[in-house]
């Protein structure tokens, strides 16, 4: 009787294991660490800013509001108190990728204004930040397309069965995940007046 109930717990098991029931806490801790990247490349990036910032400044001074507004946009970013539940926060989810997209703008305009000054150009400080800063930007895009990834994977299962049956019975807390979008106005290069008169 004993070898009996051991042999049907041991049947269950194999298929409980056998047939899903662990993909949701994978899926999400798969999820988890893929949001965890993007994290990190974003505060790769913030750490960029202000070398960036200082030596445009050596040679930039009178864009001042290009200069402003990158320090403000990162401020912005970096000072934001995430809540645990971010990615299954559509509101915070949104206020953070928002604050991202602003300083990826302000960025953007301070990279473009730097065509109008052959020696920051040419400085090899700059030169060098530059290519940090756009080798930390692929990985930024590297990181986001690997979430969106996992976030599909994870959302898919919460929402197929037997993944569905799973996550009702076994974890009630499991909801499904927010996924970054395209910044609106994106899809347009920002406009540069390189022959606007100097301060």
């Amino acid at each position: 009787m004993r070898f009996a109930k051991f042999i049907i717990l041991a049947v269950t098991a194999m298929f409980l294991a056998g047939c899903g029931i662990n993909n949701v806490p994978t899926y999400q801790q798969a999820m988890n660490a893929k949001w965890g990247d993007v994290q990190n490349q974003y505060q790769r990036r913030a750490d960029l800013v202000p070398n960036l910032v200082e030596t445009v400044k050596g040679y930039a001074a009178q864009e001042k509001d290009v200069l402003t507004a990158v320090v403000e946009a990162r401020a912005k970013a970096t000072q934001m108190v995430l809540p645990a539940d971010i990615v299954n926060n559509p509101e915070a989810f949104k206020k953070y990728q928002d604050a991202q997209g602003a300083l990826s703008q302000a960025l953007g305009k301070l990279l473009s204004i730097t065509e109008a000054y052959p020696d920051l150009k040419s400085n090899q400080n700059f030169l060098a930040l530059q290519s940090q800063l756009e080798g930390t930007e692929n990985r930024i895009a590297v990181a986001r397309k690997d979430y969106i990834e996992a976030v599909r994977v994870y959302n898919t299962e919460l929402v197929t069965i037997p993944g569905r049956w799973w996550a009702a019975w076994f974890y009630p807390t499991a909801k499904p995940a927010e996924t970054f979008t395209a910044t609106p106005g994106s899809e347009t290069a920002p406009k540069v007046d390189f022959n606007k008169p100097k301060a």
